[in-house]
């Protein structure tokens, strides 16, 4: 066996931030489905502006109907899913404009939705945005930025098969 030999087969996975923003720590997002991980490993931020790119290359696998939030899957197989705000599934689509459709092949930096950040908070909802692995036990390590501010595209998380 060769000196490196354990690391064949790993690949590291990097997702960028979706949104321009103060990024947080997962466990500080006032819901405990994100902040006690139980949909997956993941990064909160609470955006500047209103205007949410895709993480990375992929596939879109679900689009929710009120436009809150978006899932997709890599092509390396990262299912990862940007939810815009708490509870802004009650807001029933209103602040929200969605630039993508269900199994549309995107890249790394284009526009998934535009969310009027101003009238989401105006309506006292929390505009944090989590963007969750949600397949985390797929992969050995997952790490990701705790804090700071980040621009839309830089990279965030690092996934490592």
């Amino acid at each position: 066996m060769g000196l490196f030999d354990f690391m064949k087969g790993k690949k590291d996975i990097t997702l960028a931030a979706p949104v321009k923003g103060e990024c947080i720590p997962i466990s500080e997002v006032a819901d405990p489905t994100f902040a006690e991980e139980i949909l997956g490993k993941g990064i909160a931020i609470k955006p500047s502006e209103g205007k949410f790119y895709a993480p990375a290359d992929g596939t879109i696998s679900t689009l929710f109907p009120t436009g809150h939030a978006v899932g997709m899957t890599t092509p390396d197989g990262v299912e990862i899913l940007v939810h815009v705000g708490l509870d802004t599934v009650q807001l029933k689509g209103q602040f929200f404009n969605v630039a993508v459709k269900a199994d549309q092949q995107v890249k790394k930096g284009d526009l998934l939705l535009e969310a009027d950040i101003e009238e989401i908070s105006k309506a006292g909802y929390d505009t944090v945005t989590p963007m969750i692995i949600c397949n985390t036990s797929d992969f050995s390590k997952i790490e990701c930025k705790e804090g700071g501010m980040v621009s839309a595209g830089e990279d965030v998380i690092s996934c490592i098969k």
